[in-house]
């Protein structure tokens, strides 16, 4: 008889995993994301991020197995089985197998450069990848003898993962083939599109913490104890309890946090830039074979799984240490990186209005213009001199609030639900819950042009009405002044009011 097997997790301590996941997981499809980093290039920045995909898959598939048994014990009449909680623990085993090399640089950087007008996701190839690990390690049997119903509960997996199989079904009141409507809650656990309340963040806020050396100020276990089922609007809904809501705020901001300080890192963003052109470089003449022999490129693997699978971190190394003459250009740039020569960061911006930059070609361009007429520097810039960079910052649901989206019931009637707005929770709490950074770069290393262009850059800023980058005023203090508003910021009564330690009384007649 197959018995649960024992992982001994950094973060959760020891799990269990059932023996069907076992299985899953000591395939080469899994075992994959040994090699593909957590953070990307964050870990050039922190040292302690070497964690890989496979690590934080076992603790989703885990965490999952967690909520879905707390509701199980808690609302029996939920009806949960037992092939419910194993579809549910598979979904988060494998959420992540579609990730590519540097795991979120893959898709947000590389294949929107190399194959432009491409929409293609992690998620679409994590569904792919998880049907290409059943079939070629003939794993339906061994599903159908743990008394999963192959196509149906094949379906519930992939739905978990990648959201409804058919796209025109989204627009039916329940566009899911696996589960019923009366089951709706079990999609909210391992990606919930709903208000992104899921397990998936409960594992990467714990492992990340743990390996950037960054305190972790939210406890999933707390909300774990408080999280029930509710109906709404006839359908079933993942709910939290009312006092919980601050402890919600604090997840989402601890999610911000950790963008600032880590996953958005300036340093670790342009490493993740100069890996992503050295993979366009290469990109035409590193080949990768697939299934029948066919050969395919680093941003075409993806349309062939079984190339996929050989597609990770490692092709870094490879074209780091090969000595093919085609390569040469990407090589380079991975030595500069080896030796620490980045290009230089010249500051960071944000649009004064709410108006949404597009990143493109014509942003460097721009910049290239904006040589400053007083006392301008002896250097001619270029467009190619410059790189930007344009970061959306927000709570996980672009400019809305997510926790708007989340259902509360209260200790008076735990069935009956409220929504909770900001207003009753603090005014301390955000206005806003999106926003853009934009980050300037320069390609050159000599200290004359990097001088030069982060004048062209605050010049720029000027021109183009964006806020004051924090350091202009010793780069560039005789072009600061020509812009009135940079100089009305520190004079303004109503900002001063409001800083920290201000002594000022504020009464009703004011």
């Amino acid at each position: 008889m197959d018995v649960m097997k024992v992982f001994n997790d950094p973060v959760h301590g020891h799990i269990e995993l059932h023996p069907l996941l076992v299985k899953i997981i000591d395939t080469p499809q899994f075992q994959r994301l040994r090699y593909i980093k957590q953070l990307g290039g964050t870990y050039f920045v922190f040292p302690g991020a070497s964690h890989n995909r496979f690590e934080h898959s076992l603790g989703v598939g885990y965490l999952a197995g967690c909520l879905v048994r707390a509701l199980k014990e808690r609302q029996p009449e939920l009806d949960i089985t037992q092939r419910d909680i194993l579809c549910v623990e598979i979904a988060g085993l494998c959420h992540d197998l579609g990730h590519g090399p540097f795991s979120h640089m893959f898709d947000g950087r590389f294949i929107p450069l190399t194959r432009p007008g491409f929409k293609w996701k992690h998620e679409t190839a994590s569904v792919k990848m998880f049907e290409h690990l059943i079939a070629s390690n003939k794993l339906e049997g061994v599903m159908e003898s743990y008394n999963l119903v192959l196509e149906e509960d094949m379906n519930f997996i992939k739905e978990q993962i990648g959201g409804p199989i058919d796209e025109a079904a989204c627009e039916q009141s329940w566009p899911y083939r696996g589960r019923q409507k009366e089951k709706s809650f079990l999609y909210e656990i391992v990606a919930n599109r709903k208000n992104g309340i899921d397990v998936d963040k409960w594992d990467y806020f714990a492992r990340d913490c743990h390996h950037l050396g960054i305190q972790n100020n939210f406890d999933y276990k707390r909300l774990l104890k408080f999280t029930r089922v509710c109906e709404v609007n006839n359908q079933k809904h993942i709910c939290t309890r009312d006092k919980e809501v601050g402890n919600l705020y604090d997840m989402f901001h601890t999610r911000n946090c950790l963008h600032r300080r880590a996953y958005q890192h300036k340093i670790g963003n342009i490493i993740e830039i100069m890996i992503t052109e050295a993979f366009q470089k290469a990109d035409k003449f590193f080949k990768i074979e697939g299934s029948g022999g066919k050969l395919f490129q680093i941003s075409t693997a993806m349309e062939d799984m079984e190339a996929y699978t050989k597609l990770t971190d490692n092709i870094y190394l490879e074209i780091l240490h090969s000595t093919c003459p085609e390569l040469k250009e990407a090589r380079e740039i991975l030595h500069k990186i080896e030796r620490r020569e980045l290009y230089k960061f010249l500051g960071e911006t944000q649009p004064e209005t709410r108006m949404e930059i597009v990143k493109n070609n014509s942003l460097a361009e721009s910049i290239a213009r904006c040589k400053p007429e007083k006392d301008p520097p002896d250097v001619e810039l270029k467009a190619e001199d410059f790189i930007i960079d344009v970061i959306n910052m927000d709570y996980g649901m672009k400019e809305k609030n997510p926790v708007d989206n989340v259902h509360f019931y209260c200790k008076a009637d735990p069935y009956k639900t409220v929504k909770i707005s900001k207003k009753q929770v603090s005014k301390l709490l955000p206005m806003t819950f999106a926003e853009q950074v934009i980050r300037v770069y320069c390609t050159s290393q000599d200290p004359g042009v990097v001088s030069a262009a982060k004048q062209y850059f605050i010049q720029w800023c000027i021109k183009k009405d964006f806020t004051k980058p924090q350091d202009s005023d010793v780069v560039a203090p005789h072009l600061t002044p020509m812009k009135q508003s940079w100089q009305d910021e520190g004079s303004d009564p109503r900002r001063r009011a409001s800083e920290p330690g201000c002594k000022q009384r504020l009464t009703f007649g004011q």
